[in-house]
């Protein structure tokens, strides 16, 4: 069964009509919508990213029977070459900061935790994205300082909050995990702007029948 997240990029998109259940796991509970697909809303109740349980997240979507994952996110751009309004499938990912486990008394490695396979299929389903790139995540909440930004284009194109740990998480349950980011902005000093909050929320709004779109279509031929 096919297991979806959605963040910021999918707040004012029509969602499928599916059945509110709330999964309890070892590390706490989660709310999903169940049917045919699997989908996690990962701000619930409004959650800023620093305050996501990833761990409970992941782990209910794997008691859910869910076998492979989809992830939205909205993401900012290190690289002026992917303007605002793409779409990029990234293939790999760093963070800056801790990153959640569900292996607390073992050591173990992460290969390749976004499945090269399913990142592939997912861009035949939706080929005008970029497949490619390089996911950085930062804690947040606040966004990131030019000087933050300046050191992280030299090693990464796409900038966010989330990818890395849901990714990390997945491998770690033994779930293929592939990513569609919506490009939203250039991030802090590559742009003539500062970037606000309230500016991120219009911008899905702008994309919202778009972002919808993709996500049937991921629907559609994928689950």
């Amino acid at each position: 069964m096919l297991g979806i997240i959605g963040g910021t990029s999918l707040l004012f998109s029509t969602l499928p009509a599916l059945e509110k259940k709330r999964i309890d796991t070892p590390f706490g509970n989660a709310e999903l919508l169940c049917g045919d697909i699997v989908l996690l809303m990962r701000h619930q109740q409004g959650l800023p990213p620093h305050r996501i349980n990833f761990r409970a997240s992941m782990a209910a979507l794997a008691i859910a029977g869910i076998d492979r994952i989809v992830a939205f996110g909205s993401s900012g751009s290190l690289n002026r070459d992917i303007c605002p309004g793409s779409l990029v499938i990234p293939t790999d990912y760093m963070s800056m900061t801790d990153i959640p486990s569900i292996h607390d008394h073992t050591i173990e490695h992460v290969m390749s935790a976004l499945s090269p396979g399913l990142s592939t299929e997912l861009h035949q389903t939706v080929p005008v994205a970029r497949l490619g790139g390089t996911y950085v995540q930062t804690r947040g909440p606040r966004f990131e300082t030019k000087a933050e930004i300046a050191m992280l284009s030299k090693h990464a194109d796409l900038v966010g909050m989330t990818l890395a740990s849901e990714a990390t998480l997945a491998d770690e349950l033994g779930i293929p995990f592939a990513a569609i980011c919506t490009v939203d902005n250039y991030a802090n000093g590559l742009s003539d702007g500062i970037l606000t909050y309230e500016e991120l929320l219009d911008i899905s709004r702008q994309y919202r029948e778009r972002t919808g779109e993709i996500l049937n279509s991921v629907i559609r031929a994928m689950a």
